[in-house]
């Protein structure tokens, strides 16, 4: 998973029913909910039920081991919350408040990408760690720690950077070729 290690714990605890994670997503998050769902033709009480079901969502996606959390908690709970509102104003009838292209949202098709992507981002991962030395280092070092060819080149012992950059190439191809072989098998 992406993003703070604190929240990687907190999904971790979640999964696990650590009632003071749920305790301690639900202060961080539900007034930012509250807030959205009554700035848009909502009730308290609809709020708490909107949350819940996002709680839900997300105890099933950390629950799932190829979830992957690209965003922060807070931004993942109120994107979920959204758009569980918004299917429900839809299915009433009701009207928001500036909340922009309300008429258009297909809340079904964003919630199935979603979960595509996730599952393509859990496939990345796995082929990732099963392409080995140094490789992984190599990608890790360019794509996440955003190194330098010339750094890499020092780095992993290199002559020059056109080498290191033909290395990260030759890796990347590699990579390529285990994620599509995983990612076919999974369709």
């Amino acid at each position: 998973m992406k993003g703070d290690s604190n929240e990687q714990l907190l999904l971790k605890a979640l999964a696990n029913n650590d009632s003071k994670a749920a305790e301690t997503i639900y202060k961080d998050n539900f007034n930012m909910v509250l807030a959205f769902i009554i700035n848009n033709n909502g009730t308290y009480d609809e709020a708490r039920d909107i949350f819940q079901e996002a709680m839900i969502t997300l105890y099933q996606k950390a629950k799932s081991e190829s979830f992957v959390l690209t965003s922060q908690l807070k931004t993942y709970i109120y994107s979920v919350s959204r758009r569980l509102w918004l299917k429900r104003l839809q299915q009433l009838g009701k009207t928001t408040n500036g909340v922009e292209n309300f008429d258009s949202v297909a809340v079904d098709e964003d919630i199935e990408i979603h979960e595509r992507r996730d599952a393509e981002l859990g496939i990345m991962h796995r082929a990732l760690n099963s392409l080995g030395e140094p490789c992984k280092s190599l990608l890790e070092a360019f794509y996440i720690e955003r190194k330098s060819m010339d750094e890499i080149a020092l780095l992993f012992g290199y002559t020059n950077a056109d080498n290191a950059k033909n290395q990260k190439y030759k890796c990347l191809m590699r990579l390529k070729k285990l994620f599509f072989s995983q990612y076919n098998i999974g369709e």
